[in-house]
């Protein structure tokens, strides 16, 4: 029996995480990516993989669950392949609650977590004086606490991902003619080439600014304060993120707004003021029109599927989108939810 054969166009977070599991699977891969694997959104510093609010649950929250239940199994098995480590590790989330109102709704959204995360993690309420010093200020004197926050290294994932595709005899090459069933992870630009191939917006690309400190709290737990998150990594490093930018002239620059990220996060975490900054990053992430990830069929283009618009979470959900997509690719078994749906975006 003749094996399945396909081209994964871009080498960011998904096209990388499903040529691995294709790959995985038994499958012939081409990874193509003209600028190299990471080159995009996928190659930032921040990494926070952080699930939504447990309540008024919906396909999209159930799928990220799933992916992030999924997540230590996934990168354990991209780093026993390749020997390159992610910086993956489950280290949980703080987040400040400012008011009463705030603490009746963290106590409302604990009891929905033990439900909605079916006993995996939970979401619970600490007093702020048992967090240590990584940890913000709050008002009330209590954090949110939920253990199933996790962290990886955006960076190092890739490579990570490269590491174990190269183990398998699978390398990015910067051209080639399409073998196979065709893949089409290509980021902002690809949405915009696909809006202009259907006629009608899809998505657009949002720009985001991150930064990172020199500052060692690897076991720590990230913090989420005030729309910013902060990221403690592995590798001695704590990164900053993001800003949400429609409207800009350089992609690749970092400004005043990254600048302001900086200023706020010494703010709210006090044992950041004196650590140096040793990177900042700019970058433009797919956003689809339906705010989820755009799993499937290119519509009237046979052949040709699409995985695109991971967006903020895009890291979180690649351990099953890339297994959704393998099923469909390899078995015809159609998973994808109907929010991510091509159809959705249109």
């Amino acid at each position: 029996m003749a094996m399945a054969e396909f081209t994964v166009r871009g080498a960011g977070i998904f096209g990388l995480s499903i040529a691995w599991v294709l790959a995985q699977r038994g499958a012939r891969v081409q990874l193509v990516d003209p600028f190299g694997p990471g080159a995009g959104s996928s190659g930032g510093l921040v990494g926070a993989l952080a699930p939504h609010v447990p309540e008024n649950w919906n396909d999209k929250k159930a799928f990220q669950l799933d992916s992030l239940l999924m997540a230590e199994d996934f990168w354990a098995e991209v780093k026993a392949a390749g020997g390159a480590d992610p910086g993956y590790a489950r280290t949980g989330r703080l987040q400040p609650i400012v008011d009463e109102a705030g603490l009746r709704l963290a106590s409302e959204r604990a009891e929905g977590a033990k439900t909605l995360w079916r006993g995996r993690a939970d979401w619970r309420l600490i007093s702020a004086s048992e967090a240590g010093d990584f940890a913000p200020a709050s008002p009330t004197g209590y954090l949110i606490h939920d253990t199933l926050t996790a962290r990886m290294h955006p960076r190092l994932a890739g490579a990570a991902l490269v590491a174990a595709l190269k183990s398998r005899g699978v390398e990015v090459q910067a051209d080639a003619p399409d073998r196979g069933a065709v893949i089409w992870a290509t980021g902002w630009q690809g949405l915009r080439d696909l809006s202009d191939a259907l006629g009608k917006p899809v998505g657009a690309g949002i720009k985001g600014q991150s930064a990172a400190f020199e500052y060692a709290a690897p076991d720590a737990a990230q913090i989420f304060v005030e729309g910013l998150h902060i990221v403690p990594h592995a590798n001695g490093t704590v990164a900053i993120g993001s800003t949400s930018e429609r409207e800009f002239d350089d992609p690749g620059s970092t400004d005043a707004r990254c600048d302001d990220l900086i200023a706020r996060a010494r703010v709210a975490l006090p044992v950041l003021a004196d650590a140096p900054v040793i990177d900042r990053w700019a970058g433009v992430r797919p956003r689809a029109r339906s705010r989820a990830p755009m799993l499937g069929a290119w519509p009237d283009r046979p052949g040709h599927f699409i995985a695109n618009g991971g967006f903020k979470i895009g890291f979180g959900m690649a351990p099953k989108v890339a297994h959704v997509m393998a099923d469909l690719l390899l078995g015809g078994r159609d998973t994808i939810p109907e929010g991510f749906r091509i159809a959705a975006s249109l």
